[in-house]
C-alpha cells in the first residue's frame, strides 16, 4: 500500500515483480526468469541446477500418468501445467549459462516433428500405419548414426542407444528387449517366453538358499527381465501392470487394517492366519466382481 512502512525483509515498489496469471506461455518465461534472478527472485529456485531438479521432471511425469488413470481431468490439467514448468525451467537455467533457450527447444521439437513425418509435411506417400512405424524407426536409425558420428565415432552407433537409462527398470526391460527384437532377436512365440521364465524362476530357487547375494541378484534381475518380456508378448506394458498390481494390492491391504479395527484388534497382533483371512475375503470378492462382469 502506498506510504505502508515495510517490513524486515519487504523489497520497496521498484524491486518488486507484480505477475498475473495468464493463458500466454510467455508470461510463464517471464515469471522463470524472475524467479530465477539473482538479486530478487526466490532463494531456493536461483540455487538449483539441472541435477537438483531432474527428479521433479520424472515426478511431475508421473503424476501426469496418475491424473489420467484416475480419469481426473480437472487434475490432468494441473498436473501438465506443472509438466510444462519443467521444460521452461531447464531452459531458463541453459539461457543463462549460454547453452540455449526455450525457442531453440521449440526449433528443435517442430524440426524433429517435421522430419520424422515426412508423409504428412512432405512428398511421400502416407501408406498405412505398418509402413509408417518402419518409416519412423528407419528415420530414428539415421538419427542414432548422426549422433555417434558427433561423439567423434568412440563408440559404434547402437540400436539401444537412445533406450534412456533414466526410465523404470522394468519399463527399460521392456523397450530394450523391443528394440531387439526389430531385428529378429526375440523369441518365437509366447509359449518360449513363458518357458524361459520358468528357467529363469528355477535358477532363482536354486540359488536362494546359498547366502550369495551377487547371485540372487542377478538371477532375480534375469527373472524380471523375462516377465517383462512375457508382457510386451502379449501386448501390455509391465509398468502399467505392476503399478495396477501395486494398487490392487494397497486396495486390499486397507481392507485388512479395516477389518483389524472392526474387531478391535492391532494388526501387529492379529497373526498370519487372521490377516491371511481378511485378505481372502476381499481377494474372493474381487474374483467374485471379475467373474459376474
Amino acid at each position: 500500500m502506498p506510504g505502508a512502512k515495510l517490513g524486515a525483509n519487504a523489497l520497496p515498489d521498484s524491486h518488486r515483480f507484480f505477475m498475473q496469471p495468464s493463458r500466454d506461455i510467455s508470461v510463464l518465461l517471464e515469471i522463470m526468469a524472475r524467479l530465477r534472478d539473482k538479486e530478487n527472485g526466490c532463494p531456493w529456485d536461483v540455487e538449483q541446477d539441472f541435477r537438483s531438479i531432474r527428479h521433479y521432471t520424472i515426478e511431475e511425469a508421473y503424476e501426469v500418468a496418475d491424473a489420467i488413470e484416475r480419469e481426473d481431468y480437472e487434475d490432468l490439467r494441473d498436473e501438465l501445467g506443472d509438466l510444462i514448468l519443467q521444460p521452461v525451467y531447464h531452459a531458463q537455467m541453459a539461457k543463462e549459462e549460454g547453452l540455449f533457450d526455450i525457442g531453440d527447444v521449440i526449433f528443435s521439437v517442430t524440426e524433429k516433428l517435421i522430419r520424422r513425418h515426412p508423409h504428412v509435411f512432405g512428398d511421400d506417400d502416407p501408406g498405412n500405419s505398418v509402413s509408417t512405424e518402419k518409416r519412423w524407426e528407419n528415420i530414428k536409425a539415421a538419427e542414432r548414426a548422426k549422433k555417434a558420428e558427433k561423439r567423434g565415432g568412440e563408440k559404434p552407433p547402437s540400436l539401444l542407444d537412445d533406450v534412456p537409462v533414466g526410465l523404470p527398470a522394468l519399463a527399460r526391460a521392456g523397450k530394450l528387449a523391443k528394440r531387439a527384437a526389430r531385428v529378429g532377436f526375440d523369441w518365437p512365440d509366447t509359449a518360449s517366453v513363458l518357458a524361459k521364465c520358468q528357467e529363469e524362476l528355477d535358477e532363482t530357487s536354486e540359488v536362494m538358499n546359498g547366502g550369495d547375494i551377487a547371485a540372487m541378484t542377478e538371477e532375480i534381475g534375469d527373472l524380471l527381465f523375462s516377465v517383462a518380456n512375457l508382457a510386451r508378448h502379449a501386448g501390455i506394458d509391465p509398468e502399467a501392470a505392476l503399478r495396477e498390481a501395486n494398487a490392487k494390492f494397497v486396495r486390499r491391504f486397507e481392507h485388512v487394517e479395516a477389518r483389524c479395527r472392526e474387531d478391535g484388534i492391532a494388526i501387529a497382533e492379529a497373526g498370519l492366519e487372521r490377516l491371511d483371512g481378511y485378505w481372502n475375503e476381499i481377494r474372493t470378492a474381487d474374483k467374485s466382481g471379475i467373474q459376474s462382469r
